[in-house]
């Protein structure tokens, strides 16, 4: 079993570990920009299409995640069933979905395929480890349905992935076919934020936190935060150059609304 070949005091120092590397990638990504997307750099590797790349970067956390629920003793106990579905309802999305609805012939560099791929990996581990292991054995989700964390967590949850998936609808048809201008997405919660999609992507890693109340949701809702926030500032200053006062008269913040 998990839990046999991983310690929990190996596992806590793990999630430490994790927690001290989103520090340094939050630093890092304010002089160094992630290049991919609006802001692709090809330093980062030779460019494969973005729909490929995707998939290979996120769906190595959906099967992974579904491969520990599915060895685990306590898969099919209510409170970690619910957060193994949530879990999988947003790298569903994230893995085929959201490619397939992809347009036109972005590329991403290979090398941030690696790292997320990488990354997502990891964090299966952090999250399926603890749901699926350490805290069952614990009985610390016993009588779960009871309490409040998992309710406030979903709500949370639900409200960041239709923000999420609103927020790149609203992005996807910025341009007609064949058009190639960058334009500034409007409505929703762009209405607050530049990054809208990123808000509600980091709301959703809030939520999970929430709803698992588990130093692993932590880590993984700083990760989250320590990975977009960065590339929402970087973001806004390429807004701020492209469109100048027509962008930065609307009033916006990067990626919290009326915080940051």
């Amino acid at each position: 079993m998990f839990s046999e070949l991983i310690s929990l005091e190996s596992y806590n120092l793990f999630l430490i570990g994790m927690a001290v590397v989103a520090l340094f990638v939050f630093i890092a990504l304010f002089f160094v920009e992630a290049g991919y997307g609006y802001l692709f750099n090809p330093k980062f590797g030779f460019p494969v299409p973005n729909k490929v790349g995707w998939v290979l970067m996120e769906c190595p956390v959906f099967f992974a995640m579904a491969a520990l629920w599915y060895a685990s003793d306590y898969g099919m106990e209510t409170a970690p069933l619910l957060l193994f579905l949530i879990f999988e309802m947003h790298y569903f999305q994230r893995s085929f979905i959201f490619p397939a609805l992809m347009r036109g012939n972005s590329k991403m560099p290979i090398g941030i395929v690696l790292m997320g791929a990488i990354f997502n990996t990891l964090n299966a581990i952090m999250q399926g480890g603890w749901i699926f292991y350490y805290a069952p054995q614990m009985g610390y989700y016993d009588g779960w349905m009871s309490k409040p964390y998992i309710y406030i967590g979903i709500a949370v949850f639900l409200f960041g992935f239709i923000t999420n998936l609103h927020s790149d609808y609203i992005i996807r048809n910025l341009r007609k076919p064949g058009d190639t201008k960058h334009y500034i997405p409007k409505g929703g919660m762009f209405r607050y934020v530049s990054s809208a999609n990123y808000f509600g992507e980091f709301m959703e890693w809030v939520g999970f936190a929430i709803a698992s109340w588990s130093w692993a949701g932590v880590v993984f809702a700083w990760w989250t935060f320590a990975n977009l926030a960065p590339r929402s500032a970087s973001l806004y200053k390429r807004y701020e150059r492209e469109f100048g006062e027509e962008f930065t008269s609307l009033g916006r913040k990067r990626i919290i609304p009326f915080i940051y």
